[in-house]
């Protein structure tokens, strides 16, 4: 019972360790939902849209930028993202009710890092054709878990600008030029948990376009959730290991006895029965 009460005490102890150090990270997760201020110094949001990737339009996280366009046009956005965010793209292409169109539409939306390495997406309805009816289509890429540091031969997301290009990939060509407008806002929550990593580079901006970057500057490299995933479970492992030695040694035995103090002289032997007669 002693043992079983030890490892129980040992279990509840490591959980709670677990509990103290993983807090501050989930703290970080509920927080992260809310959107970055932006960091242009313009409470407006942008109303136009780049043409390429040098003429970008920056967007900060959180808001909605729109662009009136043609049909045809490739439009072009830059936000900030930083190390263990987890970053979701949004893209509405809305038409207007004045216009007619001859035949159905596929619209895409691409994101790009900013080493300008196309980004896939882990989920989301990133290509979608639109019916010649409708009224809108919407456009969704959920990126893989930004990065502080990655290989280099790996297409990884890093830490950086990244880019939005929103363009019409088939329609018909009697529809080419017809007015539309779009809208663009990205998105992050989280933190990168069991997907961080050790190391760091420099945020991959455009060293001759506008700035980009959070608000409130770019995150520290030095600090990772992984230091809490460590510290609690070698505690855990060097309380496991402890009742585990516990269990295995059985109950501790009392000391024995001390032993009888020995005669001075040893015992003289026996004479044999008529040996003095």
């Amino acid at each position: 019972m002693r043992t079983v009460r030890l490892l129980g005490t040992a279990t509840l102890l490591a959980a709670a360790a677990l509990t103290a150090l993983t807090g501050p990270a989930a703290a970080d997760d509920s927080a992260g939902p809310d959107p970055t201020p932006t960091a242009t110094g313009s409470d407006a949001p942008p109303t136009q849209a780049g043409t390429d990737f040098r003429t970008a339009t920056v967007v900060d996280q959180g808001v909605r930028a729109t662009a009136d366009a043609s049909a045809g046009d490739y439009l072009y956005w830059q936000f900030p993202a930083d190390t263990g965010e987890h970053v979701t793209v949004h893209a509405t292409v809305t038409f207007p009710t004045t216009s007619t169109r001859h035949g159905a539409s596929t619209w895409q939306v691409d994101v790009y890092d900013g080493l300008r390495r196309h980004q896939s997406c882990r989920y989301g309805a990133q290509t979608v054709t639109a019916a010649a009816s409708a009224a809108s289509v919407d456009l969704v890429c959920h990126l893989r878990t930004i990065r502080a540091w990655s290989e280099p031969w790996a297409n990884d997301p890093l830490r950086g600008a990244y880019y939005v290009r929103v363009t019409v990939l088939d329609l018909p060509s009697t529809d080419l030029g017809q007015p539309v407008q779009a809208a663009v806002e990205a998105t992050s929550d989280g933190t990168a948990g069991s997907q961080a990593v050790d190391g760091s580079v420099a945020p991959v901006v455009t060293a001759n376009g506008p700035r980009v970057a959070p608000s409130g500057g770019w995150a520290g490299t030095w600090w990772s959730p992984r230091w809490l995933w460590t510290g609690g479970g070698g505690l855990l492992a060097v309380l496991l290991a402890f009742g585990g030695h516990r269990l295995a040694r059985g109950p501790l035995r009392p000391p024995a006895p001390p032993r009888p103090p020995a005669y001075d002289r040893p015992e003289r032997p026996r004479e044999p029965n008529g040996y003095g007669d």
